[in-house]
């Protein structure tokens, strides 16, 4: 979203919300078994339902996974599950007031998340939101003689010719009537399509959809749902693993919560700015400066170890080498960034002014590396835009880093004796810093005053 913007798109982001499924006829039946005394299943109850929740986020984080595990060992609970999710769906009263309650902590929870990673969505759309297009569009696929009866489902065809490995129906709706993913899906673009009417529309999922998106995207096209100068890309993103190679768990076995592994690294920050602090010897950070910087540097360091892999690879999430200070990671681009930043200060901190100069030809090799980096900035940013991929620009950026301090490190910019040489090395450091800062804030991480 933020790629398609900076290169001159009208982009809108949409959260979509998985609210409307099987998962929500479980939490209802498993809260009924818990705590069957509530209003919600006291049929004979006829006022208002309370505005406050039965339960909090921790306890709703409980309560699923114990009812998706009873329901694959107790028929009757997952058949109770399944009737419960079609009164929702039909709009049954109590049903609809827990639901209410399931998105108002649940959406409450995600946006404190996605604050923390300085996320943000246009729009916090779900499956339900769907809902009303869903009779309609059915119907349309009817009429058109698509959508046909198998088996007591409603199917659309969407095997091509020339496929190498068999592309199964598109299921539209179940036997019993309810809807399926699938059926939201489609109704969701239908809607989209008469709202906003875009040129491309991008799902950003795990890749194990590929296949299911595959049906989807092909009923959408020949339903004539979307236009067929309407693009429908799939950018299906890969497991973030532990060291061991498998899916990233706690220590105890359990799901990483977000809010602890950004707190953990955190930690991890600010221990290793004190640390530097005590071997710099008197920076002059106070805590809150201490903690505010760790904040920045733990964020970039999640989000570049994140993006700099190509998003469908699988790839292992590793704490010590994402917070490491060297190589290819978030904190070594914040680094350079804080280094330019420094000689900066120190320039124009001796009432020396840079106004009126202009980049001279390169003095040196290191220089001339520096400026040809620095002209690849247009390119990159629209490939990455284009092939849907973020990493391109953190390789791009570290690059850019490396040339910059081969550079620094190459040349003495503060004992330069010619004046205009100096002001060209000046002028060359702001752009470098305007194009690792423009890049970061793309990536959705800035960098601090210093480190």
């Amino acid at each position: 979203k933020r790629i398609g913007r900076f290169v001159g798109h009208k982009v809108i982001g949409d959260v979509h919300l998985g609210d409307w499924g099987l998962q929500m006829g479980l939490i209802i039946e498993e809260l009924r078994d818990r705590k069957p005394e509530l209003v919600y299943f006291d049929e004979s109850y006829t006022g208002e339902y309370p505005t406050e929740a039965p339960f909090t986020i921790s306890e709703l984080e409980e309560i699923y996974p114990a009812a998706s595990a009873k329901s694959k060992v107790d028929e009757a609970f997952k058949e109770r599950a399944h009737q419960a999710t079609l009164k929702l769906q039909k709009g049954y009263k109590p049903f609809r007031a827990i639901w209410d309650h399931i998105l108002a902590v649940s959406v409450a929870d995600l946006k404190k998340n996605y604050s923390n990673l300085n996320v943000d969505f246009d729009l916090w759309k779900g499956e339900s939101d769907a809902e009303p297009y869903i009779d309609h569009m059915v119907q349309m696929l009817i009429d058109k003689g698509l959508a046909y009866e198998s088996q007591g489902a409603l199917v659309v065809d969407v095997a091509q010719e020339g496929d190498t490995k068999e592309i199964p129906p598109c299921l539209i709706r179940k036997s019993d009537g309810a809807s399926l993913y699938n059926t939201t899906d489609l109704a969701t673009m239908v809607w989209r399509m008469k709202d906003y009417n875009p040129d491309e529309i991008i799902y950003v999922v795990d890749k194990r959809q590929e296949l299911y998106f595959t049906q989807v995207f092909r009923c959408a096209r020949k339903t004539g749902i979307v236009k067929p100068e309407t693009e429908l890309k799939f950018l299906g993103f890969g497991t973030m693993n532990g060291k061991d190679g498998r899916p990233f768990k706690t220590r105890d076995g359990g799901v990483m919560r977000l809010e602890h592994l950004i707190s953990g690294i955190n930690e991890e920050m600010l221990a290793k700015i004190q640390e530097n602090q005590k071997t710099k010897e008197n920076l002059g950070i106070s805590t809150e400066e201490a903690e505010n910087t760790a904040k920045m540097v733990a964020l970039a360091a999640i989000k570049y170890g994140d993006l700099s892999n190509q998003a469908s690879k699988d790839y292992i999430f590793d704490i010590d080498r994402f917070t490491s200070f060297e190589g290819n990671t978030g904190p070594y681009i914040l680094y350079t960034i804080v280094r330019i930043k420094s000689i900066l200060n120190k320039y124009h901190g001796l009432g020396k002014d840079d106004s009126g100069a202009v980049i001279e030809a390169a003095h040196s090799k290191s220089e001339k590396d520096l400026m040809l980096e620095l002209s690849k900035f247009n390119a990159v940013m629209e490939s990455a835009f284009e092939e849907t991929a973020p990493h391109k620009i953190c390789s791009y950026i570290y690059d850019l880093a490396n040339a910059f301090n081969s550079f620094y490190h190459g040349t003495k910019i503060m004992s330069e004796e010619n004046e205009t040489v100096q002001k060209s090395y000046i002028r060359l450091l702001e752009l470098t810093k305007s194009v690792l800062e423009t890049c970061i804030d793309v990536l959705g991480f800035s960098a601090p005053e210093r480190m």
